[in-house]
C-alpha cells in the first residue's frame, strides 16, 4: 500500500490521488485516505497555484483604500483591502505593489509585512496569504484586470476595521488585515 507523501507524524495516510478539475488558478483533486481513527474516506483538496496577497494601504491623515466588487462565488457586492494572487515566479512584495497599483493606482514608498504564511481555509484549501501595510502613498492610475469593475472608496482606517468588526467586510483576508493592522497601529503608538 502507497502512502504518497505523507508527512511522517501525519494521522492521515493517502492511498490514491486524482485530479478532478483544473484550470491556471486552481487544482482539485480528490484523495482516498485512511482517517485518523482508521476508515477508509475521501478528502477533497483546492489547491491554490497562487499565494493570496492583501495590502493594507494607509495614507498619512489614517485613511486606507478598499476596494468594492461583485463577487461571483458569494454572489454579492463587497468591499475589501486591495488585494490578488503571487505565482511562483514572482515575489509577494512585487505583488503585493502590483495589485495596489492595479487596483487602486496607488503607489507606497514603505512596504512592511503584517501577516505571513496565513492559512485561509485549511480544512479543504493549501492556499497561504500574506498580507502588507502600505505607507507613504502617492496616487496614479488604477489598472485592473480586464474581469475587474472595481470602485475604490477611501475611508477612516478605524472605520474600516469598525466595518471589519460589524461583518459589514466579510472577506477574510481584508478582516484579518484590518484587525491586525488595528492592533499594529495600537502598538505603534503605545511604544512611542
Amino acid at each position: 500500500m502507497s502512502h504518497f507523501n505523507d508527512p511522517p507524524d501525519s494521522p492521515w495516510k493517502t492511498i490514491s490521488r486524482s485530479s478532478i478539475y483544473e484550470n491556471p488558478w486552481i487544482q482539485v483533486t480528490e484523495s482516498r485516505v485512511i482517517t485518523p481513527t482508521g476508515t477508509d474516506g475521501i478528502y477533497g483538496l483546492v489547491h491554490f497555484k497562487n499565494r493570496a496577497i492583501g495590502v493594507v494601504p494607509i495614507d498619512s491623515e489614517g485613511n486606507t483604500f478598499l476596494v468594492g466588487q461583485f463577487r461571483y462565488a458569494l454572489g454579492s457586492y463587497e468591499w475589501e483591502i486591495p488585494e490578488g494572487g503571487c505565482p511562483d515566479n514572482e515575489q509577494p512584495l512585487a505583488a503585493a505593489q502590483r495589485e495596489l497599483a492595479e487596483e487602486t493606482g496607488l503607489r507606497a514608498s514603505h512596504w512592511e509585512v503584517l501577516l505571513d504564511d496565513i492559512a485561509l481555509s485549511n480544512s479543504v484549501s493549501d492556499e497561504r496569504c500574506t498580507i502588507y501595510v502600505a505607507t507613504g502613498l502617492c496616487a496614479g492610475e488604477a489598472c485592473p484586470d480586464e474581469t475587474e469593475k472595481l470602485l475604490v472608496r477611501k475611508v477612516p482606517l478605524k472605520q474600516a476595521v469598525a466595518m471589519a468588526r460589524t461583518g459589514e467586510i466579510t472577506d477574510a483576508v481584508s478582516v484579518m488585515g484590518l484587525l491586525a493592522c488595528a492592533s499594529y497601529q495600537r502598538e505603534a503608538t503605545t511604544e512611542s
